[in-house]
């Protein structure tokens, strides 16, 4: 028999007797199971009314250590919790750029260092729904 004749007859006797073809099986990436868990984690949180705030993922310009980027992703309760805690802004990612900033600024303070320096600036790209790039 040829390849094609027993790639038939191999199809022909699986649907005959009721098998299904073995399904591709296509690793997954760490990187894929942690944000699968986020993921959940997130629908989670909204389920139950709880505010949800992650980091997906952080870069940094090898050419210039003082760029870099945060990937946030967040739910709309965590919104609601900032504006409750008086952050405001025209978008969601104003918002959490705004809340961002804060964080930042608290860490600094904390660690007896200036705020006031050439931190560079923060850009927040809408990725979609609830997800912005903040670099």
């Amino acid at each position: 028999m040829t390849k094609n004749e027993k790639s038939w007859f191999a199809d022909f006797v699986n649907k005959t007797l009721g098998k299904k073809p073995e399904p591709e099986v296509v690793p997954v990436s760490s990187e894929d199971e942690r944000r699968a868990v986020l993921e959940k984690e997130k629908q989670e949180a909204t389920k139950a009314g709880k505010a949800w705030v992650a980091v997906l993922d952080t870069q940094v310009n090898p050419e210039n250590i003082k760029n870099g980027f945060f990937e946030l992703d967040w739910n709309n309760q965590f919104i609601e919790e900032l504006l409750d805690a008086g952050y405001s802004g025209e978008t969601n990612e104003a918002i959490v750029d705004a809340w961002f900033r804060s964080i930042v600024i608290q860490m600094l303070e904390e660690e007896g260092q200036s705020t006031d320096r050439d931190m560079g600036y923060i850009n927040v790209v809408p990725i979609d729904k609830g997800k912005s790039e903040v670099s």
